[in-house]
């Protein structure tokens, strides 16, 4: 399982635009590590690339819609916030505590390199190019990453939280509520919790998951892929709850 983003896009030649290096292995090939997606094809291969903490939370929150071709796959926004460690612990002005307390800072408002990763597998899901507006910031918090997603269904009376609950049935790891989720209830866990509100004034469908960037985000993710890769039960050694309270 590859922590890092050199496995993650199909596209080599975007992954050197994006990254602004050379791939040093492009013939080599991987499977996107995100077992809501692709877990047979985890289960047979070699290489799995461990997903970025921002697709995880975006794409999970988008996939029955996507799938299901139930929103204008022209108008995505997602606005996600995160707490400082998906910056990594390398000291910096950014997210040194006395500079980032008591503030939300965007940062990358517009060119996110993770936005190759949620257009790739949202178009695979769409079986049509989609192409997501994606803006993050930094919150004053150690850890956990909330995304709002925007979306613009064609039909308004669809029963959208029974596609999702459909969609996630049998995932141990996604739960899906009637209320838009906190952060509260995933921190130091492998779980995904999504939920999601109509806007009967404009039309417009607001999606919110819930992760924690270190866990479903990162190492969590990457041990449900080892898992699921050595043929054991997919949840070992995952099953903890969230923190709170």
């Amino acid at each position: 399982v590859d922590f890092s983003a050199d496995y993650r896009l199909g596209d080599r030649g975007a992954y050197e635009e994006i990254y602004g290096v050379k791939h040093t292995s492009p013939e080599i090939t991987s499977v996107y590590g995100l077992p809501e997606i692709h877990r047979t094809d985890i289960g047979g291969s070699d290489l799995v690339a461990n997903p970025g903490c921002y697709p995880t939370g975006a794409i999970l929150a988008l996939a029955p819609l996507v799938k299901n071709c139930a929103i204008d796959l022209g108008r995505i926004v997602i606005d996600s916030k995160s707490g400082t460690s998906g910056a990594g612990k390398t000291p910096s002005n950014f997210t040194h505590h006395p500079e980032v307390a008591s503030a939300i800072r965007p940062y990358k408002v517009t060119d996110h390199r993770h936005i190759a990763e949620m257009n790739q597998e949202l178009s695979l899901l769409a079986g049509r190019p989609v192409e997501v507006n994606f803006t993050p910031h930094l919150i004053p918090i150690p850890r956990g990453i909330i995304t709002t997603c925007h979306t613009f269904p064609g039909d308004p009376g669809i029963d959208f939280l029974e596609i999702y609950r459909e969609f996630y049935e049998n995932e141990p790891f996604v739960r899906v509520g009637v209320d838009v989720p906190d952060l509260r209830g995933v921190l130091g866990s492998n779980y995904c919790d999504i939920g999601l509100e109509l806007d009967r004034r404009t039309g417009r469908l607001v999606v919110v998951s819930a992760i924690d960037n270190l866990t479903k985000g990162a190492s969590g993710q990457a041990v449900q892929n080892m898992n699921i890769m050595m043929d054991i039960p997919e949840t070992t050694a995952l099953e903890n709850p969230g923190l709170y309270p």
